[in-house]
């Protein structure tokens, strides 16, 4: 190497015998100049679209289906990368999982956007009837609750008192056809704030807080005596025949309530 001391300061420092760099002509510079803005303006470009594609989408979308869309010559790594690194630490995050990439938002701000929000659902007329009927009689069959109503219980009053998490099954009757028979769940309890079934309003207490309906008569929601099984216990259970998984509905015809 040349001492740059020897020479002064104004010498180019370069390796003994190297020949300098012709100039680039002022045409060439120029198009060298110009293809570099235009590589710019086709990367931006295409990051507006990349962009407007991964939020558009409902899906992860893979690299091939992100080319198809940016065409050909599009840079598809340096732009998901380029991307990411314009999203990262914000609310929404570019996430690549199973070779997929998607706007996702960011962990760490996730669980405050969580809301759970109880919404009451209104009980129709044949559906408190029935869980009432069910309370007071159970184990009660679904054609037992009929005699009792005085109109047929369609299925899906049965599936809503399910969904509820107010019934269950408690076994099949003895009888020819093997009906399910339907109780009370904890749940029932629970919401009602009741310490167990014999904490219901008796008779007199349904009357006097205008819950029976005189006309249709005092035994339409009275219970049927001792051979009622009023507790929720492993002894009741017993008195029936086991249900078999998927049995729940089986057997069970679905009819309209004609209210």
């Amino acid at each position: 190497m040349i001492d740059p001391d020897e020479h002064g300061p104004s010498e180019n420092l370069i390796e003994a015998g190297s020949p300098l760099p012709p100039p680039m002509p002022a045409e060439v510079a120029e198009q060298v100049a110009e293809q570099d803005a235009t590589r710019q303006r086709r990367m931006s470009e295409d990051l507006r679209v990349l962009e407007a594609l991964l939020f558009a989408v409902s899906e992860p979308v893979t690299e091939r289906a992100i080319a198809e869309r940016l065409g050909e010559g599009a840079d598809i790594p340096a732009l998901l990368e380029q991307l990411r690194e314009v999203y990262k630490g914000r609310g929404v995050e570019l996430i690549q999982g199973n070779g997929r990439w998607s706007f996702r938002t960011a962990p760490d701000v996730s669980e405050r956007l969580r809301l759970e929000k109880l919404v009451p659902r209104k009980l129709s007329r044949a559906a408190i009837e029935t869980l009432a009927i069910i309370a007071y009689h159970q184990p009660a069959t679904r054609a037992e609750i009929e005699e009792i109503r005085g109109v047929i219980v369609s299925t899906g009053t049965i599936d809503i008192l399910l969904e509820e998490g107010w019934i269950k099954p408690r076994g099949r009757k003895q009888v020819p056809g093997r009906p399910v028979m339907w109780g009370t769940s904890n749940a029932f309890l629970d919401h009602f704030g009741l310490e167990s079934i014999q904490d219901l309003p008796g008779i007199d207490e349904l009357k006097a807080a205008g819950l029976l309906d005189s006309k249709r008569g005092v035994s339409a929601y009275a219970t049927r005596g001792a051979e009622t099984l009023l507790f929720d216990t492993d002894e009741s259970d017993e008195a029936l025949e086991p249900l078999v998984d998927g049995e729940a509905t089986a057997g069970e015809e679905s009819e309209k309530d004609p209210e």
